[in-house]
């Protein structure tokens, strides 16, 4: 009788071409997925290099990083006049490659993460890679998903394969029942927040429990969104009916006795009771309230009814001299209330939370009510089809009413489109990172879900988004 085997255990072994040696096998890659910033830089050296793709069927293109999200925008139009080059790059030899590619004016065009799972190009049980760290997003419908850089964007587009040392495996268990007003974003928050912002280095996580199963699919992939901010390069959710469901009919997806196929093999994947795990953590949900960053990594944060910690309590030097410079950053005082700390500005978008879902909890939110004077409020939705489906149920209106500006999609003020933006500003963000800079000079950004950024919005502070849901 064959021994128990996690999801990641059959997938890694359906995928592996050759073992190395020292734990690394060459793996076939089933999709690789390019936008214009380090894509365009890939597909340049292969035709430096003389050589052609492997398989172009596999190669999905799209403009999203460097890509103006102004209303109106033009084709080549940039978020701070850079990137010209690069989205043209991507145009050109997409085209002459014959890749499957989204261009600025394609209605499926978005950010990399939102698309590929909206369309059905990420599968449950393929592997699919990008040259973009939160790849690992789309291992919210059970794929197999992982960042690389551009050397080896090349090496997958010129040979389909790729070398990869085997990892550790854990599972964080999310347990009980999930609170009115708390979403996936608080609960990975709270993982990273209590583990550390290096807890999932060097293992390959799956996500699961009750909470997970009930989850639906654009859920899990905000939770996935964030491994990486876990430091684990790998982060998924086994596909159940739920995925399948989600899945059903989209436009890449497959159709007929492929479907049928695809379906039966997709359910072989969950994880089997008795697999082995490296590690194991578990979080109860129940007493979980809305998370806030309060500094400069997503570690770093606390409930919004929670206070700013004191780097004087910490008895290592060096974690405590790391509070300290980000409470200098922040420009906050130990001890401060969550919920009094004003704000410049509210952003939603990003590959974190800018799907449908998302936009219509914030939504939920804002209706009926104004964003606070003097608060900069910015929504961008995370692909072209998720603005026309919001603004088909009237959603854009309720955020221009409110007092938010309404963008086109694109990965936008995530990272450095927020020059000139939101430089030097404290922002509330649905984003992925809030690292010093990470959304311009001077820039604050802590990071939180579409509720709370919402919620905050309204009040012109840090705001507890329970009390709209009550």
């Amino acid at each position: 009788m064959n021994a128990p085997r996690s999801f990641f255990e059959k997938v890694w072994t359906d995928h592996v071409i050759a073992e190395l040696g020292d734990d690394t096998a060459l793996l076939q890659m089933d999709r690789l997925f390019l936008h214009e910033m380090s894509g365009s830089t890939v597909m340049k050296g292969l035709s430096k290099s003389g050589r052609n793709p492997a398989n172009s069927k596999q190669v999905y293109a799209v403009i999203d990083h460097t890509l103006s999200t102004r209303p109106g925008r033009g084709m080549n139009e940039t978020m701070n006049g850079e990137g010209g080059e690069m989205i043209q790059t991507t145009r050109d030899l997409s085209k002459r490659y014959n890749f499957t590619f989204f261009d600025v004016d394609d209605p499926r065009q978005g950010i990399v993460h939102v698309v590929s799972p909206e369309l059905g190009i990420a599968l449950p049980g393929m592997t699919l890679v990008c040259g973009d760290s939160h790849t690992c997003t789309v291992g919210g419908i059970g794929a197999l998903a992982w960042g690389i850089g551009t050397t080896e964007g090349e090496h997958v587009l010129a040979t389909q394969t790729l070398a990869q040392v085997k990892p550790k495996t854990m599972r964080v268990n999310f347990e009980g029942h999930l609170p009115e007003g708390v979403f996936p974003k608080d609960m990975v928050l709270e993982l990273i927040g209590r583990h550390g912002a290096n807890g999932g280095l060097g293992y390959a996580v799956e996500f699961a429990g009750p909470v997970i199963r009930g989850m639906p699919v654009e859920g899990r992939l905000t939770i996935c969104n964030m491994a990486i901010e876990f430091s684990a390069r790998y982060g998924f959710v086994p596909p159940d009916e739920t995925t399948i469901e989600y899945l059903r009919g989209r436009e890449f997806a497959p159709k007929g006795e492929a479907w049928d196929n695809a379906v039966r093999y997709w359910r072989s994947l969950a994880s089997d009771n008795g697999a082995h795990y490296d590690a194991e953590i578990t979080i109860d949900c129940g007493a979980l309230r809305p998370q806030i960053t309060w500094g400069t990594s997503p570690q770093q944060v606390a409930p919004v009814d929670g206070r700013v910690p004191d780097p004087s309590a910490v008895e290592e030097p060096g974690a405590r001299q790391l509070l300290e410079r980000a409470l200098q950053y922040t420009r906050l005082a130990p001890g401060t209330r969550m919920d009094v700390i004003p704000i410049d500005a509210a952003y939603i978008g990003s590959c974190t939370n800018a799907r449908l879902s998302d936009l219509r909890i914030a939504a939920a939110v804002l209706k009926g009510r104004k964003v606070a004077r003097g608060v900069l409020a910015i929504c961008v939705p995370g692909s072209s089809q998720v603005k026309a489906a919001a603004e088909a149920e009237g959603l854009d209106r309720i955020f221009m009413d409110a007092g938010f500006e309404w963008h086109e999609s694109g990965c936008a003020m995530c990272g450095s489109g927020g020059r000139g933006h939101l430089s030097d500003k404290r922002v509330i963000s649905t984003t992925n990172r809030n690292f010093e800079g990470r959304q311009g000079a001077q820039t604050r950004t802590h990071l939180a879900s579409p509720a709370t950024v919402a919620a905050s919005a309204i009040a012109g502070h840090f705001a507890d988004a329970r009390e709209y849901f009550r």
